[in-house]
């Protein structure tokens, strides 16, 4: 407190207990949070100390989900309820407490859903219901009881014995206001959880996602690997690495970008179907799609084509939909997004500019036009720059925003994809597409460049670009070109951003709604987004 003497905490009890709570009241004193509320919880504890009660006791088993009650007894009548004679254990948080003198209604939530419970100190005894008055919206609790319903038809629990199992020294968000600010739902994520519906149900579905995807990769004869996410050289993608240094080695390391290369080395082993679903780590900037940490799904599929990996990707996408959706078209944003098989677009790269875009061949194939239509749009255009790094900013500022329903673009500038096999037929263009829904890229894949002269010569080509600035191209990756001189079998690869199709699928319009806990500045205020 600036070295001022400190301001003098007084509470209305006299409980031997009130010392061990000091630091806590303390700290929410230097905080500038301590107020009433935060006093009155704290009276509560001691007095529940003073009465024998543990705040923290580790002791009860339920047997129940609220899940299971809904599932098994929600159109149950009144009559065959009052004669089910069978008891239920269940334990959660209390969201909402109703007192009426000698009788309570409060709801538990446990994570598969809430139910009301009617307290009565006539069944729970005069002792019991006294202590039970202390406990707060926020508490822990496990409760015992039988099921009936209330004059309202509401199916309640009717508790004979309720227990606290945690004490919350916190309240939580008022009711009908919650979290409304969007920094502290994604910093208190945990606080979020608790008084958000739908932030569960975002997480629930992405596991459903997550799973969905493994269980279709696992079936097609994938197997599932994992791969260093600490690497001595980044690679696998254009982007600036995260630096970080290990000291018994006396090396510098990189948290991982993309695990491409060392997928590929593991065809290179005799596998042939790999996947990992994987944490990477760019240091690149923060908005609605992108997060310095993120989740990939990669991929790799010996004796394949780019081709193959549209029809797999297809077929996969739509087939996850249904899985967690039940259909296979989904509502995002106001639009209906169609991800039934056989309603995805195919399009060229170069088709797209001029479809798409709107922009002529003579323009996006003159080199001085094309620069000179990047820089009308605002975008910079580097000196030296290549033609077809050109042409990809036109594609994200004039195409990309207008790709809605879903679009593979295929057929890419060789000069913008290092690691891509060229094509057969024009060598300045490459073997890859590129997925994207909802105006963004969800996908990136390509038939896989083997031969180990031509990656040498486009990791020379990357290291050029890097010299001259370019701190997203490519190191030079000399193990990975060896292990490509030991021949790699002709394959398909691809990445999925696992985040931005759980955007999609849950109707989410930023990556933070999707991310438990997303990458925010430092809080330089106390007490921020408090109860």
């Amino acid at each position: 407190m600036s070295g001022d003497k400190k301001k003098q905490i007084k509470l209305a009890t006299k409980s031997e207990h009130v010392a061990s709570f000091m630091p806590l009241l303390e700290a929410l004193q230097a905080q500038n949070e301590l107020n009433q509320v935060l006093k009155n919880r704290v009276e509560k504890a001691c007095t529940l100390l003073d009465e024998g009660v543990k705040l923290y006791p580790n002791d009860f088993s339920k047997d129940t989900d609220v899940s299971f009650i809904w599932d098994n007894y929600d159109k149950t009548a009144t009559e065959e309820l009052d004669t089910l004679g069978k008891k239920f254990k269940m334990a959660g948080r209390v969201l909402t407490l109703r007192s009426f003198g000698k009788v309570a209604f409060f709801h538990l939530q446990d994570p598969t859903g809430r139910i009301q419970v009617y307290a009565a100190r006539d069944d729970l005894g005069a002792d019991l219901y006294k202590i039970f008055k202390k406990f707060d919206i926020g508490d822990i609790v496990g409760v015992e009881g039988e099921l009936f319903r209330t004059k309202t038809d509401e199916l309640t629990l009717k508790a004979c014995a309720v227990t606290l199992i945690t004490k919350s020294m916190r309240p939580l968000p008022e009711k009908y206001h919650g979290l409304k600010d969007v920094e502290t739902r994604y910093r208190q994520r945990y606080v979020d959880l608790i008084v958000t519906p739908r932030a569960r149900e975002i997480f629930q579905k992405r596991t459903k996602i997550v799973g969905a995807l493994r269980n279709y990769l696992d079936n097609m004869g994938f197997m599932e690997v994992e791969t260093p996410m600490m690497q001595s050289i980044p690679g696998g993608a254009a982007a600036k690495p995260f630096e970080t240094y290990h000291n018994a080695l006396d090396m510098k390391l990189y948290l991982r970008i993309a695990p491409e290369l060392y997928l590929k080395r593991l065809l290179v082993g005799g596998f042939e179907k790999v996947y990992e679903i994987n944490r990477n780590f760019r240091n690149e900037g923060i908005d609605t799609q992108h997060n310095p940490e993120f989740t990939m799904l990669e991929f790799y599929w010996a004796y394949a084509n780019y081709v193959d990996l549209m029809d797999l990707t297809e077929d996969m996408i739509s087939k996850v939909c249904h899985a967690v959706n039940g259909d296979t078209k989904v509502n995002y944003q106001d639009e209906v997004i169609d991800l039934t098989p056989g309603a995805w677009h195919r399009v060229t790269f170069h088709d797209s500019l001029e479809k798409i875009g709107d922009v002529s061949p003579e323009i996006y194939n003159d080199y001085d036009k094309c620069k000179d239509l990047v820089k009308k749009l605002g975008e910079k255009a580097v000196e030296g720059e290549k033609l077809g790094k050109l042409q990809a900013k036109l594609f994200d500022l004039l195409v990309e925003p207008k790709l809605i329903q879903p679009h593979f673009i295929y057929l890419y500038p060789t000069d913008i994809s290092p690691l891509s096999r060229r094509n057969e037929e024009n060598p300045e263009l490459t073997d890859r597409f590129e997925l994207f829904v909802c105006g963004r890229e969800l996908a990136n894949a390509f038939s896989e460049l083997n031969d180990p002269v031509d990656q040498r010569c486009r990791f020379l080509e990357q290291v050029e670009e890097k010299e001259a600035g370019d701190d997203e191209a490519h190191h030079m990756d000399e193990d990975y070109v060896r292990a490509l001189e030991y021949g790699m079998p002709p394959a398909a690869g691809q990445g999925i951003g696992i985040d931005r199709l759980v955007m999609l699928l849950t109707d989410s319009s930023s990556i933070r709604e999707v991310i438990l806990f997303p990458l925010l500045r430092s809080e330089t205020t106390s007490g921020t987004g408090g109860a």
